[in-house]
């Protein structure tokens, strides 16, 4: 019993403490795993939706499957990270999510939840000038737009005239901003469900601590 629980302690000591985020971009970046969606039905029987606590343990019974095609074989963990993201729950978005983060590992990104706002006109006319800005009639801007304005010419005659703006269009809409956090979101919930099978998985060499990305960066902390 004595000799175990060294042997435990000294394999806990070897192994490599990692962010859940660290592991997915170490499997996707260095050992370049592919997500296998059909593996474990394939070797299990197991059909779609089948708990991942399951699939874990028969991930540790079946031990690493190697990938043909020509290649090295990619190590452990990063095959155990590849079959975990194969069977993400659909709750946590499925395989369009598990995709998604694979993609993102790959790329070393997060996924986009801020946008630098863009100003422009929402309709242009080009001339031997050059290019502007079409302009509008104020007044048609209703209780929130400018009447036509007195003016005089130089025959001395009163001349109604428009007050003219730019309608312009600015980018991303508060919309559009909402759906990018409510993605990032996502992601984020995801990572955490990742995160804690990958910590009751058999992995040999890593650790995966509690570290996450912040799940809202957009939200000013003191």
């Amino acid at each position: 019993m004595t000799v175990a629980i060294r042997n435990s302690a000294h394999e806990a000591a070897t192994k490599r403490a990692v962010s859940v985020r660290q592991l997915i971009e170490w499997a996707f970046q260095r050992e370049k795993v592919g997500i296998d969606f059909d593996e474990i039905e394939r070797e299990t029987g197991a059909k779609p939706g089948v708990g991942m606590e399951y699939i874990l343990m028969e991930q540790a019974r079946l031990g690493c499957r190697v990938q043909g095609g020509g290649t090295s074989p990619s190590h452990h963990d990063a095959d155990i990270v590849a079959s975990t993201l194969a069977v993400l729950p659909e709750s946590c978005g499925g395989r369009r999510m598990a995709i998604w983060i694979a993609e993102l590992a790959r790329a070393g990104r997060v996924p986009e939840w801020r946008a630098e706002l863009r100003v422009s006109p929402v309709a242009t006319t080009t001339n031997r000038h050059g290019t502007r800005a079409r302009t509008s009639d104020a007044a048609q801007l209703g209780a929130m737009g400018w009447p036509h304005q007195a003016r005089r010419k130089r025959n001395g005659s009163i001349a109604m005239e428009p007050v003219l703006y730019c309608p312009i269009d600015i980018r991303p809409t508060a919309r559009e901003i909402a759906a990018m956090r409510r993605g990032y979101l996502q992601w984020w919930s995801a990572l955490l469900e990742i995160k804690s099978a990958l910590q009751i998985s058999h992995l040999t060499s890593h650790v995966v601590t509690n570290a996450m990305p912040s799940s809202a960066p957009w939200k000013k902390t003191a």
